[in-house]
């Protein structure tokens, strides 16, 4: 199987179900940078073990879901399946308990936070601001009609808060980063 097709040779690009947009569509700006947002992640999650690495690892599956229902036309939303290719208020949900319970385990800082103490946190702060760019992009999304609904926003502004919290636990040291390789 060859990777190359040659069909976005014209500035197209394929959705999930069919159809075609332009590579400058909205929605590919709003799944485009979601996949941005995953690779910084694996950057973090590439220096830390343990639990860690374990939930910076379900946040890269959960955006998965995200970028499929992002990368799929609307109209073929019935297609798509909770929580593999469509984002749930339960996704959101567990987002909120996730941030509380870090939060209570690792109380926030009083003061600014200038990222970069720990090069995992710092990845994690870059996929924050990143998600936060993808977040801008839903929400455009949601104001041309391309949305039918506020979910995915919803999401992206949880997880963005999320990644925050995760990054100062990570940036305070309190992990234990992957072994030389």
């Amino acid at each position: 199987m060859k990777v190359y097709t040659k069909r976005g040779d014209d500035g197209t690009t394929g959705l999930l179900y069919g159809g075609r947009v332009d590579k400058d569509d909205l929605r590919t700006d709003a799944y485009g940078t979601v996949d941005e947002a995953v690779s910084a992640l694996g950057m973090a999650r590439a220096q830390l073990d343990g639990r860690w690495h374990d939930l910076v690892l379900a946040t890269q599956r959960q955006l998965f879901v995200v970028g499929a229902q992002l990368a799929t036309h609307t109209d073929h939303w019935a297609q798509l399946d909770d929580e593999v290719s469509r984002v749930t208020p339960a996704m959101v949900d567990r987002l909120e308990q996730g941030i509380d319970a870090l939060v209570e385990q690792h109380p926030l800082p009083g003061e600014f936070v200038v990222p970069g103490q720990q090069p995992a946190g710092a990845a994690i702060d870059l996929a924050r601001t990143i998600i936060r760019r993808a977040e801008r992009a839903t929400v455009a999304m949601r104001r041309t009609g391309l949305l039918p609904d506020d979910l995915i926003v919803r999401y992206l502004n949880r997880l963005s808060d999320y990644l925050f919290v995760l990054a100062r636990c990570v940036e305070r040291g309190e992990y234990v980063p992957t072994r030389e390789r």
